[in-house]
C-alpha cells in the first residue's frame, strides 16, 4: 500500500516538524465512473475521510480491470462485466474477483417536444445519430433535417453512447458539439428538428420530450430490470484477497445511503439490491 506526505507541522515544545501520512487509494478504469460520479465521491468520501488520499486514473473499464489483474491499482471501476479473455486471466492467476455494484448509467435519447416522433428501434436510434436517415420525414416527421446533437469528443459520454447506441460507428459529420448533458438538453429543446442524448434526470426537463426505444421507456425501474438498452451497471471490482482497508471503507460509502444520494445526485440511477455479474467469481 502506497503513503503519501500530506502534512507538516511544526511541535513547539520538541522543536521537530512533524509529518502527517495519508493512505493512498488508487482507481482506475471507467470513464463513466471517472467524468462526474467518481470525482464527487471520491470528494465527499476525503473530506470525511482527510487520512486517505485518493488517485483516479481514467483510461476505459479494459485499463482498469488490467491494472487490477497486474496487481497495480487496489479498485477498478468499470461499466461492463468482465470479458472472457479477462476471466480466464484472473482464474489462471488465481485471483478472485469480487464485484460492488454503485449503480446505473442510463441514457435517454431527447427530442424537441414538438416533433411528432415519440418512438423509435434501436436501428432508428443509430441511424439518426450516424447521419444514415438524415430527414425526419422518413420517421413520419416533419420535412426538416435532422440536427444530431453530441458531448464533446473528449468527454466519457461521447465514446459511452457510441458504444450503447451506435456499434461504435462515428457520428454524424454535421452532428455539433456541446458542452455536457444541460447544453445538449437546452440546444434540442431549442431546435424543433434536434435529437441529443442526456442521463434519465436532465431528460425530465421541459422543452423535449424523451424517445420510447423498442416499446420501452427510459424509467429507472427499466433500468435497473436490465430492460432498457441504453444503460450500464456501473461497478468497482477488487480483488478479494488484497482489498484494503481504504478501499474497503471507500466502497462502503460509495454504497450507504449517502453515497447512493451523490449517484442520483450526479444523473445515476441508485443501486438496488441485484445479482452478481461475474460468473462464478462473484463471492
Amino acid at each position: 500500500m502506497k503513503t503519501r506526505c500530506t502534512a507538516g507541522w511544526a511541535m513547539a515544545l520538541a522543536g521537530v516538524a512533524l509529518a502527517g501520512w495519508a493512505e493512498t487509494l488508487t482507481i482506475k478504469g471507467s470513464n463513466t465512473f471517472g467524468q462526474d460520479l467518481g470525482p464527487a465521491l471520491i470528494s465527499e468520501f476525503t473530506e470525511r475521510n482527510p487520512g486517505t488520499a485518493i488517485d483516479l486514473e481514467t483510461e476505459g473499464s479494459s485499463s482498469g480491470i488490467a491494472a487490477l489483474l497486474d496487481g497495480t491499482t487496489d479498485i477498478a471501476s468499470s461499466s461492463r462485466p468482465l470479458n472472457e479473455d479477462e476471466e480466464r486471466v484472473a482464474r489462471s492467476r488465481g485471483i478472485r474477483l469480487v464485484n460492488h455494484v454503485v449503480g446505473y448509467y442510463g441514457i435517454a435519447v431527447i427530442v424537441n417536444e414538438q416533433l411528432p416522433v415519440r418512438a423509435l428501434t434501436d436501428r432508428q436510434v443509430r441511424d439518426l445519430f450516424t447521419g444514415r436517415l438524415a430527414s425526419w420525414s422518413s420517421l413520419g416527421g416533419p420535412d426538416l433535417p435532422v440536427n444530431v446533437y453530441t458531448p464533446r469528443r473528449e468527454d466519457g459520454t461521447y465514446l459511452g453512447f457510441q458504444e450503447l447506441a451506435m456499434g461504435r460507428k462515428p457520428y454524424a459529420a454535421a452532428a455539433q458539439a456541446r458542452n455536457g448533458y444541460v447544453e445538449i438538453h437546452a440546444a434540442v429543446a431549442a431546435d424543433p428538428a434536434g435529437i441529443g442524448f442526456v442521463d434519465l434526470r436532465t431528460a425530465q426537463q421541459p422543452g423535449t420530450r424523451a424517445v420510447i426505444i423498442n416499446g420501452v421507456h427510459p424509467a429507472p425501474s427499466a433500468v435497473v430490470e436490465n430492460l432498457y438498452p441504453y444503460a450500464r451497471q456501473v461497478r468497482l471490482i477488487t480483488n478479494r484477497d488484497m482489498r484494503s482497508k481504504p478501499a474497503a471503507s471507500f466502497i462502503r460509502f460509495v454504497q450507504s445511503r449517502d453515497g447512493q444520494r451523490i449517484v442520483e445526485a450526479t444523473g445515476f440511477v441508485p443501486r438496488m439490491a441485484v445479482p452478481m455479474d461475474l460468473g462464478g467469481m462473484a463471492p
